[in-house]
């Protein structure tokens, strides 16, 4: 893979792990680094990078739909509400990641998040997300894009003090970069001007 931006056949300048295929394309251009705001969606997009770990992206989001299904939209009471009978439907479910710790993960911190609201509010998850927000990171190239970040390591330490699972300092700012809280386009990337918060 190149180091720095792609030009397409479309003319477009794109960071290079976003040219292709089409399904990087399109969530890259569409979405990758586009703001992400509200405790369900933030729920769904760190439930997704825990189902990832040690996979590609690319085979989570070609399921993401089915994900969607199987967890009913992400809806944080619904999927706290999901008891052992749903975990073994979903752990043996072909269309998602067939891994039982990590399914299991997502109803656990469901219900932890729906205490988290219950006490501190609505968006508890959301504001501490965003306060990681970063507007310094210019990268020209891959090579100036880390694979985490002190404020990665720290919302990941954050998190899983509170009891949160499936989450580490890496899948946290992959988190971070898909949601637009650090703007990772690089420099050139048509994308990274059109982006915002």
């Amino acid at each position: 893979m190149p180091d720095g931006t792609v030009l397409d056949a479309d003319g477009l300048a794109r960071c290079p792990w976003g040219a292709a295929p089409a399904d990087y394309r399109d969530y890259h251009d569409s979405e990758w680094g586009r703001s992400v705001r509200g405790d369900s969606a933030i729920f769904e997009r760190l439930s997704l990078e825990g189902f990832q770990a040690g996979l590609s992206w690319l085979t989570i989001l070609r399921r993401r739909a089915a994900f969607r299904e199987a967890f009913h939209g992400f809806d944080i009471d619904t999927v706290a509400d999901l008891d052992e009978v749903d975990v073994e439907r979903l752990s043996t479910d072909a269309r998602l990641i067939r891994h039982r710790g990590k399914v299991e993960a997502v109803v656990h911190n469901a219900r932890l998040l729906r205490r988290w609201r219950a006490t501190e509010g609505e968006g508890v998850l959301d504001a501490l997300v965003w306060s990681y927000a970063d507007t310094a990171s210019t990268p020209r190239t891959m090579s100036d894009v880390p694979a985490q970040t002190p404020a990665s390591r720290d919302l990941a330490r954050t998190l899983r003090l509170r009891g949160w699972r499936f989450i580490g300092p890496t899948s946290a700012y992959a988190a971070l970069q898909a949601m637009g809280v650090v703007n990772d386009h690089l420099e050139d990337c048509h994308v990274r001007s059109q982006r915002t918060r």
